[in-house]
Protein backbone atom coordinates (compact mmCIF):
# COMPACT_ATOMS: atom_id res chain seq x y z
CA UNK A 1 0.00 0.00 0.00
CA UNK A 2 1.42 3.51 -0.69
CA UNK A 3 2.21 5.55 1.95
CA UNK A 4 -0.05 8.79 2.42
CA UNK A 5 1.88 12.22 2.67
CA UNK A 6 0.62 15.51 4.07
CA UNK A 7 0.15 18.14 1.55
CA UNK A 8 1.57 20.65 4.09
CA UNK A 9 5.47 21.00 3.12
CA UNK A 10 8.27 22.55 5.15
CA UNK A 11 11.48 24.00 3.63
CA UNK A 12 14.99 22.32 4.82
CA UNK A 13 15.71 25.76 6.13
CA UNK A 14 12.68 26.15 8.45
CA UNK A 15 13.94 27.22 11.66
CA UNK A 16 12.00 28.06 14.68
CA UNK A 17 12.24 31.16 16.47
CA UNK A 18 11.73 32.99 19.81
CA UNK A 19 13.55 35.98 21.91
CA UNK A 20 15.72 35.51 24.81
CA UNK A 21 17.31 38.41 26.78
CA UNK A 22 15.95 40.71 24.02
CA UNK A 23 17.84 38.94 21.22
CA UNK A 24 16.20 36.55 18.75
CA UNK A 25 17.50 32.87 18.59
CA UNK A 26 16.44 30.09 16.17
CA UNK A 27 16.85 26.90 16.51
CA UNK A 28 17.12 24.37 13.54
CA UNK A 29 14.78 21.70 12.60
CA UNK A 30 15.59 18.05 12.23
CA UNK A 31 14.80 16.28 8.79
CA UNK A 32 10.91 16.15 8.86
CA UNK A 33 9.15 14.02 6.42
CA UNK A 34 7.59 17.19 5.54
CA UNK A 35 10.38 18.51 4.31
CA UNK A 36 11.10 15.57 1.51
CA UNK A 37 9.62 15.09 -1.81
CA UNK A 38 6.72 12.00 -2.31
CA UNK A 39 9.64 9.59 -2.42
CA UNK A 40 11.54 10.82 0.73
CA UNK A 41 14.96 11.08 -1.54
CA UNK A 42 14.99 14.48 -1.74
CA UNK A 43 13.63 17.74 -0.03
CA UNK A 44 10.04 19.25 -1.00
CA UNK A 45 11.58 22.04 -2.53
CA UNK A 46 13.16 19.96 -5.28
CA UNK A 47 17.07 20.06 -3.36
CA UNK A 48 18.59 17.23 -3.64
CA UNK A 49 19.94 16.22 0.29
CA UNK A 50 23.80 17.02 0.64
CA UNK A 51 26.17 14.44 -1.27
CA UNK A 52 30.17 14.15 -1.13
CA UNK A 53 32.18 13.09 -4.17
CA UNK A 54 35.51 12.17 -4.15
CA UNK A 55 38.62 10.79 -6.34
CA UNK A 56 41.46 8.40 -5.16
CA UNK A 57 44.29 7.28 -7.02
CA UNK A 58 47.08 4.81 -6.37
CA UNK A 59 50.44 4.40 -9.26
CA UNK A 60 51.38 2.25 -11.71
CA UNK A 61 48.15 0.00 -12.10
CA UNK A 62 48.31 -3.78 -10.50
CA UNK A 63 49.74 -7.36 -11.19
CA UNK A 64 45.83 -8.24 -12.46
CA UNK A 65 45.95 -11.93 -11.20
CA UNK A 66 46.46 -11.20 -7.47
CA UNK A 67 44.16 -8.07 -7.77
CA UNK A 68 40.81 -9.29 -10.30
CA UNK A 69 38.36 -11.38 -7.99
CA UNK A 70 37.30 -14.63 -10.13
CA UNK A 71 33.62 -14.23 -9.27
CA UNK A 72 31.65 -11.52 -10.53
CA UNK A 73 28.34 -10.12 -9.64
CA UNK A 74 26.59 -10.11 -6.17
CA UNK A 75 28.18 -12.57 -4.34
CA UNK A 76 32.20 -12.07 -5.35
CA UNK A 77 34.99 -12.37 -3.02
CA UNK A 78 37.96 -9.79 -2.23
CA UNK A 79 41.11 -11.03 -4.24
CA UNK A 80 43.94 -10.90 -2.47
CA UNK A 81 45.51 -7.63 -3.40
CA UNK A 82 41.80 -5.94 -2.57
CA UNK A 83 41.49 -7.93 1.29
CA UNK A 84 41.94 -4.85 3.18
CA UNK A 85 38.82 -3.34 1.90
CA UNK A 86 36.81 -6.28 3.84
CA UNK A 87 35.42 -4.04 6.73
CA UNK A 88 33.59 -2.01 3.57
CA UNK A 89 33.48 -4.45 1.32
CA UNK A 90 29.04 -4.30 1.14
CA UNK A 91 29.84 -0.25 0.03
CA UNK A 92 32.31 -1.75 -2.97
CA UNK A 93 31.08 -1.86 -6.46
CA UNK A 94 34.19 -3.10 -8.44
CA UNK A 95 34.65 -2.54 -12.44
CA UNK A 96 37.55 -5.06 -14.18
CA UNK A 97 38.09 -5.69 -17.29
CA UNK A 98 37.32 -2.43 -18.77
CA UNK A 99 39.28 -1.16 -21.70
CA UNK A 100 40.25 3.09 -21.09
CA UNK A 101 39.53 4.95 -24.88
CA UNK A 102 42.34 6.78 -24.56
CA UNK A 103 43.34 7.64 -28.51
CA UNK A 104 47.01 8.64 -27.66
CA UNK A 105 49.30 6.83 -25.83
CA UNK A 106 52.46 7.96 -24.67
CA UNK A 107 52.95 5.63 -21.11
CA UNK A 108 50.64 6.09 -17.93
CA UNK A 109 49.70 9.68 -19.21
CA UNK A 110 46.87 8.11 -21.37
CA UNK A 111 45.98 6.05 -18.10
CA UNK A 112 44.79 9.29 -16.77
CA UNK A 113 41.98 9.52 -19.27
CA UNK A 114 40.18 7.29 -16.59
CA UNK A 115 39.11 10.69 -14.17
CA UNK A 116 38.10 12.51 -17.16
CA UNK A 117 37.19 11.02 -20.58
CA UNK A 118 38.87 12.92 -22.48
CA UNK A 119 42.58 13.03 -24.62
CA UNK A 120 45.83 13.79 -23.64
CA UNK A 121 47.56 16.61 -25.28
CA UNK A 122 50.94 15.72 -25.85
CA UNK A 123 53.54 18.46 -25.58
CA UNK A 124 57.11 19.71 -26.41
CA UNK A 125 58.84 19.98 -22.92
CA UNK A 126 62.07 18.97 -20.88
CA UNK A 127 61.22 15.11 -20.44
CA UNK A 128 61.24 11.91 -22.17
CA UNK A 129 57.24 12.00 -21.79
CA UNK A 130 54.90 14.88 -21.60
CA UNK A 131 50.96 16.32 -21.55
CA UNK A 132 48.40 18.20 -20.60
CA UNK A 133 44.91 16.42 -19.47
CA UNK A 134 42.66 17.11 -22.95
CA UNK A 135 39.44 17.81 -20.45
CA UNK A 136 37.74 18.57 -17.18
CA UNK A 137 38.10 15.44 -14.79
CA UNK A 138 35.07 13.64 -12.62
CA UNK A 139 35.38 15.64 -10.29
CA UNK A 140 35.41 19.38 -11.30
CA UNK A 141 32.35 17.84 -13.45
CA UNK A 142 30.72 16.89 -10.23
CA UNK A 143 32.23 20.12 -7.86
CA UNK A 144 29.84 21.97 -10.61
CA UNK A 145 26.94 20.43 -9.39
CA UNK A 146 27.11 20.18 -5.31
CA UNK A 147 30.36 22.12 -4.61
CA UNK A 148 29.07 25.43 -4.69
CA UNK A 149 26.54 24.59 -1.58
CA UNK A 150 29.68 24.73 0.44
CA UNK A 151 32.25 26.76 1.54
CA UNK A 152 35.06 25.51 -0.44
CA UNK A 153 34.31 24.09 -3.71
CA UNK A 154 36.88 21.27 -3.46
CA UNK A 155 39.97 20.03 -1.80
CA UNK A 156 42.63 18.48 -3.32
CA UNK A 157 45.74 16.55 -1.63
CA UNK A 158 48.81 14.20 -1.80
CA UNK A 159 51.06 12.84 -0.16
CA UNK A 160 54.16 11.32 -2.45
CA UNK A 161 56.33 13.66 -3.32
CA UNK A 162 59.04 11.90 -5.52
CA UNK A 163 58.16 12.90 -9.01
CA UNK A 164 59.35 10.64 -12.19
CA UNK A 165 62.16 11.55 -14.18
CA UNK A 166 60.99 10.73 -17.04
CA UNK A 167 57.63 12.59 -16.70
CA UNK A 168 56.57 16.15 -17.57
CA UNK A 169 53.87 18.48 -18.15
CA UNK A 170 50.12 18.49 -15.65
CA UNK A 171 49.16 15.13 -16.82
CA UNK A 172 50.27 12.80 -14.20
CA UNK A 173 51.32 15.85 -11.56
CA UNK A 174 47.90 16.87 -10.98
CA UNK A 175 44.80 14.29 -10.16
CA UNK A 176 42.13 17.14 -10.91
CA UNK A 177 41.80 19.20 -13.86
CA UNK A 178 39.08 22.03 -14.90
CA UNK A 179 40.20 21.68 -18.16
CA UNK A 180 43.13 21.74 -21.09
CA UNK A 181 46.13 22.57 -18.96
CA UNK A 182 44.18 23.69 -16.13
CA UNK A 183 45.35 21.54 -13.34
CA UNK A 184 44.45 21.56 -9.56
CA UNK A 185 47.21 20.51 -8.10
CA UNK A 186 47.24 18.74 -4.67
CA UNK A 187 48.45 20.22 -1.34
CA UNK A 188 50.89 17.90 0.31
CA UNK A 189 51.53 19.64 3.80
CA UNK A 190 48.58 18.78 5.97
CA UNK A 191 49.12 22.00 8.06
CA UNK A 192 48.40 23.86 4.37
CA UNK A 193 45.17 22.19 4.37
CA UNK A 194 43.94 22.74 7.73
CA UNK A 195 44.90 26.48 6.83
CA UNK A 196 42.36 26.73 4.05
CA UNK A 197 39.57 24.19 5.64
CA UNK A 198 39.38 25.46 9.13
CA UNK A 199 41.83 28.43 9.36
CA UNK A 200 38.60 31.14 9.51
CA UNK A 201 36.20 28.47 10.46
CA UNK A 202 34.76 29.98 13.66
CA UNK A 203 31.74 28.09 14.98
CA UNK A 204 29.86 30.43 16.92
CA UNK A 205 29.62 28.60 21.07
CA UNK A 206 26.90 30.86 23.13
CA UNK A 207 26.30 28.58 25.93
CA UNK A 208 23.81 31.14 27.40
CA UNK A 209 21.44 31.38 24.26
CA UNK A 210 22.06 28.13 23.96
CA UNK A 211 20.69 26.61 27.17
CA UNK A 212 17.65 29.32 27.08
CA UNK A 213 16.30 28.01 23.61
CA UNK A 214 14.26 25.49 24.37
CA UNK A 215 11.82 28.09 26.11
CA UNK A 216 12.26 30.78 24.54
CA UNK A 217 10.85 29.11 20.84
CA UNK A 218 8.16 26.60 22.84
CA UNK A 219 5.64 29.21 21.38
CA UNK A 220 7.07 28.58 17.58
CA UNK A 221 7.09 24.86 18.66
CA UNK A 222 3.51 24.42 19.49
CA UNK A 223 2.38 26.21 16.80
CA UNK A 224 4.14 23.83 14.17
CA UNK A 225 3.02 21.04 15.80
CA UNK A 226 -0.70 22.35 14.95
CA UNK A 227 0.90 21.49 11.13
CA UNK A 228 2.38 18.78 11.32
CA UNK A 229 1.04 14.79 10.79
CA UNK A 230 1.43 12.52 13.67
CA UNK A 231 4.30 10.87 12.09
CA UNK A 232 6.39 14.20 12.48
CA UNK A 233 5.16 15.21 15.60
CA UNK A 234 6.65 12.27 16.90
CA UNK A 235 10.33 13.18 15.40
CA UNK A 236 9.68 16.82 16.47
CA UNK A 237 8.95 15.60 20.10
CA UNK A 238 11.88 13.43 19.91
CA UNK A 239 14.34 16.06 19.06
CA UNK A 240 13.18 18.14 21.64
CA UNK A 241 13.26 15.51 24.13
CA UNK A 242 17.43 15.13 22.85
CA UNK A 243 17.66 19.10 23.25
CA UNK A 244 16.31 18.90 26.70
CA UNK A 245 18.94 15.98 27.44
CA UNK A 246 21.54 18.23 25.65
CA UNK A 247 20.92 21.21 27.69
CA UNK A 248 22.57 19.38 30.79
CA UNK A 249 25.53 18.59 28.36
CA UNK A 250 25.94 22.13 27.52
CA UNK A 251 28.59 23.06 29.57
CA UNK A 252 31.44 20.55 28.48
CA UNK A 253 30.13 19.51 24.83
CA UNK A 254 31.97 21.70 22.25
CA UNK A 255 30.35 23.19 19.01
CA UNK A 256 28.72 19.84 16.67
CA UNK A 257 31.39 21.31 14.25
CA UNK A 258 33.96 22.19 16.26
CA UNK A 259 37.57 22.50 14.29
CA UNK A 260 40.08 19.68 15.15
CA UNK A 261 43.40 21.15 16.01
CA UNK A 262 46.06 22.07 13.78
CA UNK A 263 48.04 19.15 12.84
CA UNK A 264 51.88 18.63 13.43
CA UNK A 265 52.66 16.78 10.26
CA UNK A 266 54.00 18.78 7.73
CA UNK A 267 54.81 16.31 5.11
CA UNK A 268 58.70 17.13 4.19
CA UNK A 269 60.10 15.69 1.02
CA UNK A 270 62.42 13.38 2.27
CA UNK A 271 63.70 10.32 1.90
CA UNK A 272 61.10 7.80 3.07
CA UNK A 273 58.18 9.75 3.16
CA UNK A 274 55.77 8.62 5.79
CA UNK A 275 52.81 8.30 3.35
CA UNK A 276 50.15 6.27 5.58
CA UNK A 277 50.59 8.96 8.36
CA UNK A 278 50.29 11.59 6.19
CA UNK A 279 47.17 10.13 4.35
CA UNK A 280 45.90 9.70 7.76
CA UNK A 281 45.84 12.94 9.07
CA UNK A 282 44.70 13.90 5.13
CA UNK A 283 41.62 12.09 5.49
CA UNK A 284 40.41 13.26 8.94
CA UNK A 285 40.60 16.81 7.81
CA UNK A 286 38.84 15.71 4.74
CA UNK A 287 36.27 13.86 7.02
CA UNK A 288 35.90 16.45 9.07
CA UNK A 289 35.22 19.02 6.17
CA UNK A 290 32.59 16.85 4.79
CA UNK A 291 31.14 16.40 8.42
CA UNK A 292 30.72 20.37 8.97
CA UNK A 293 29.77 20.90 5.38
CA UNK A 294 33.16 22.93 4.70
CA UNK A 295 33.31 21.36 1.40
CA UNK A 296 31.53 18.53 -0.54
CA UNK A 297 34.53 17.51 -3.26
CA UNK A 298 37.74 16.26 -2.59
CA UNK A 299 40.47 14.69 -4.53
CA UNK A 300 43.65 12.26 -3.00
CA UNK A 301 46.83 11.61 -5.61
CA UNK A 302 48.31 8.95 -2.51
CA UNK A 303 51.11 8.62 -4.78
CA UNK A 304 52.11 9.70 -8.10
CA UNK A 305 51.93 7.83 -11.64
CA UNK A 306 54.48 5.93 -12.94
CA UNK A 307 55.71 6.34 -9.15
CA UNK A 308 59.28 5.88 -8.56
CA UNK A 309 58.23 5.61 -4.67
CA UNK A 310 60.32 3.10 -2.73
CA UNK A 311 57.66 1.78 0.05
CA UNK A 312 60.14 1.11 2.56
CA UNK A 313 57.19 0.40 5.16
CA UNK A 314 56.54 -3.07 3.71
CA UNK A 315 59.59 -3.84 1.36
CA UNK A 316 62.57 -3.68 4.48
CA UNK A 317 65.79 -4.70 2.72
CA UNK A 318 64.16 -4.45 -0.77
CA UNK A 319 65.80 -1.52 -2.52
CA UNK A 320 63.50 -1.50 -5.81
CA UNK A 321 61.38 1.42 -6.03
CA UNK A 322 57.66 0.98 -7.18
CA UNK A 323 58.57 1.33 -11.05
CA UNK A 324 60.60 -1.00 -11.12
CA UNK A 325 58.81 -3.96 -9.37
CA UNK A 326 55.80 -2.90 -11.29
CA UNK A 327 58.06 -2.99 -14.04
CA UNK A 328 59.56 -6.59 -13.45
CA UNK A 329 57.27 -8.46 -15.90
CA UNK A 330 55.92 -10.08 -13.35
CA UNK A 331 54.89 -9.64 -9.21
CA UNK A 332 58.61 -8.72 -8.69
CA UNK A 333 58.71 -11.65 -5.67
CA UNK A 334 55.31 -10.47 -4.24
CA UNK A 335 56.48 -7.02 -3.64
CA UNK A 336 54.31 -5.00 -6.59
CA UNK A 337 50.99 -6.67 -5.13
CA UNK A 338 52.30 -6.03 -1.23
CA UNK A 339 52.45 -2.17 -2.24
CA UNK A 340 49.37 -2.28 -3.97
CA UNK A 341 47.27 -4.05 -0.74
CA UNK A 342 49.73 -0.98 1.03
CA UNK A 343 47.33 1.37 -0.80
CA UNK A 344 44.56 -0.74 -0.65
CA UNK A 345 44.97 -0.38 3.13
CA UNK A 346 44.71 3.50 2.87
CA UNK A 347 41.98 3.61 0.67
CA UNK A 348 39.89 1.55 3.17
CA UNK A 349 40.76 3.35 6.28
CA UNK A 350 39.51 6.38 4.34
CA UNK A 351 36.34 4.62 3.97
CA UNK A 352 36.13 3.25 7.29
CA UNK A 353 36.59 6.57 8.99
CA UNK A 354 33.65 8.23 6.48
CA UNK A 355 31.43 4.99 7.57
CA UNK A 356 32.44 6.11 11.38
CA UNK A 357 31.30 9.69 10.98
CA UNK A 358 27.43 11.02 11.00
CA UNK A 359 25.80 12.65 8.34
CA UNK A 360 24.09 15.98 9.80
CA UNK A 361 20.54 14.47 7.84
CA UNK A 362 20.85 10.78 8.99
CA UNK A 363 23.15 7.62 8.11
CA UNK A 364 26.64 7.99 7.63
CA UNK A 365 29.25 9.89 5.34
CA UNK A 366 29.86 7.38 3.55
CA UNK A 367 26.49 6.50 2.62
CA UNK A 368 25.92 9.99 0.83
CA UNK A 369 29.80 9.75 -0.64
CA UNK A 370 30.74 7.96 -3.77
CA UNK A 371 34.87 7.13 -3.89
CA UNK A 372 36.23 6.68 -7.33
CA UNK A 373 39.51 5.30 -7.11
CA UNK A 374 42.02 3.84 -9.71
CA UNK A 375 45.32 4.14 -11.53
CA UNK A 376 46.86 5.03 -14.38
CA UNK A 377 47.69 1.59 -16.11
CA UNK A 378 46.21 -1.77 -16.10
CA UNK A 379 49.71 -3.64 -16.27
CA UNK A 380 52.59 -1.76 -15.21
CA UNK A 381 55.74 -3.31 -17.06
CA UNK A 382 53.81 -2.66 -20.43
CA UNK A 383 51.90 0.37 -19.64
CA UNK A 384 49.04 -1.06 -20.81
CA UNK A 385 45.61 0.24 -20.24
CA UNK A 386 43.48 -2.57 -21.20
CA UNK A 387 41.63 -3.99 -18.27
CA UNK A 388 42.45 -1.02 -16.44
CA UNK A 389 40.51 -0.98 -12.99
CA UNK A 390 37.90 1.04 -11.28
CA UNK A 391 36.72 0.95 -7.38
CA UNK A 392 33.85 2.70 -6.10
CA UNK A 393 33.17 2.89 -2.41
CA UNK A 394 30.19 4.35 -1.16
CA UNK A 395 26.68 4.68 -3.06
CA UNK A 396 25.90 8.88 -2.99
CA UNK A 397 22.65 8.49 -1.60
CA UNK A 398 21.46 4.79 -3.32
CA UNK A 399 22.70 6.09 -6.36
CA UNK A 400 24.89 3.07 -6.97
CA UNK A 401 24.03 -0.65 -6.00
CA UNK A 402 24.54 -1.28 -1.92
CA UNK A 403 25.57 -4.47 -1.67
CA UNK A 404 27.88 -3.67 -4.26
CA UNK A 405 28.86 -6.17 -7.11
CA UNK A 406 32.13 -7.03 -9.12
CA UNK A 407 31.21 -6.05 -12.76
CA UNK A 408 33.81 -7.60 -15.19
CA UNK A 409 33.41 -6.39 -18.75
CA UNK A 410 34.60 -9.44 -20.65
CA UNK A 411 35.81 -12.78 -18.80
CA UNK A 412 39.40 -13.52 -19.38
CA UNK A 413 42.04 -16.76 -18.12
CA UNK A 414 44.98 -16.44 -15.59
CA UNK A 415 47.33 -17.13 -17.77
CA UNK A 416 45.77 -13.54 -20.02
CA UNK A 417 45.48 -11.70 -16.85
CA UNK A 418 49.34 -12.49 -16.02
CA UNK A 419 50.30 -11.01 -19.83
CA UNK A 420 51.37 -7.63 -20.73
CA UNK A 421 48.05 -6.68 -22.92
CA UNK A 422 45.17 -8.71 -21.35
CA UNK A 423 41.61 -9.10 -23.28
CA UNK A 424 39.48 -6.16 -22.99
CA UNK A 425 35.91 -5.17 -23.97
CA UNK A 426 33.70 -1.73 -22.77
CA UNK A 427 34.61 1.76 -21.83
CA UNK A 428 36.03 3.04 -18.69
CA UNK A 429 34.00 6.77 -19.88
CA UNK A 430 30.97 4.58 -19.35
CA UNK A 431 31.50 4.19 -15.34
CA UNK A 432 32.44 8.32 -15.93
CA UNK A 433 28.51 8.79 -16.73
CA UNK A 434 27.27 6.45 -14.22
CA UNK A 435 28.96 8.32 -11.35
CA UNK A 436 28.15 11.88 -12.75
CA UNK A 437 24.57 11.29 -13.41
CA UNK A 438 24.60 10.19 -9.50
CA UNK A 439 25.00 13.66 -8.60
CA UNK A 440 23.46 15.54 -11.97
CA UNK A 441 20.69 13.34 -13.43
CA UNK A 442 19.91 15.19 -16.79
CA UNK A 443 24.10 14.77 -17.96
CA UNK A 444 23.86 12.92 -21.21
CA UNK A 445 27.41 12.29 -22.12
CA UNK A 446 30.66 13.17 -20.43
CA UNK A 447 34.28 12.92 -21.83
CA UNK A 448 35.15 14.19 -25.75
CA UNK A 449 32.80 12.63 -28.35
CA UNK A 450 34.24 13.58 -30.85
CA UNK A 451 37.87 10.97 -30.63
CA UNK A 452 35.52 8.07 -28.52
CA UNK A 453 37.10 8.85 -25.43
CA UNK A 454 34.25 9.92 -23.77
CA UNK A 455 30.61 8.44 -23.24
CA UNK A 456 27.03 8.88 -24.08
CA UNK A 457 26.10 5.23 -22.02
CA UNK A 458 26.39 4.98 -18.38
CA UNK A 459 27.00 1.60 -16.83
CA UNK A 460 23.92 0.31 -15.92
CA UNK A 461 24.90 -2.66 -14.25
CA UNK A 462 26.50 -0.87 -11.19
CA UNK A 463 23.35 1.89 -11.29
CA UNK A 464 20.58 1.35 -8.08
Amino acid sequence: MTKSRSKFALSRRTMLRGVVGGSTVTLALPLLEAMLNENGDALAGGGALPSRFMTWFWGNGAYLPNFEPAQVGPTWSLSPALAPLAPVKDYVNLVTGMRNPCPTKITHHEGMCVFSGYDIEVIQCCKAFNSHMGGPTIDQLVADVIGMDSLTRAIHVGMDQKTSTADGGTTLAALSHRGMNLPEYPMYNPQTVWTLLFGNFNPKDDKELRLGIVGAVKEDINRLKGRLGSVDKNILDSHLDGIVELEQKINTAPPACMPPAQPTETNPDIPNQPLDVVHDVMADLIVKAFECDITRVASVLFHLGASHFHFWMINQGAYENHNDNSHSGGDAGGRYTAAVVFCMEQLSKLAQKLLAATDPTGGTLLDSTIIYASTDCGVGWTHSINRQPIILLGHGRNKLKYPGIHYQAVATTASDLASGSPTTAGNTSNVLLSVLQAYNASATSVGDLSNGAGSTTPLADIKA
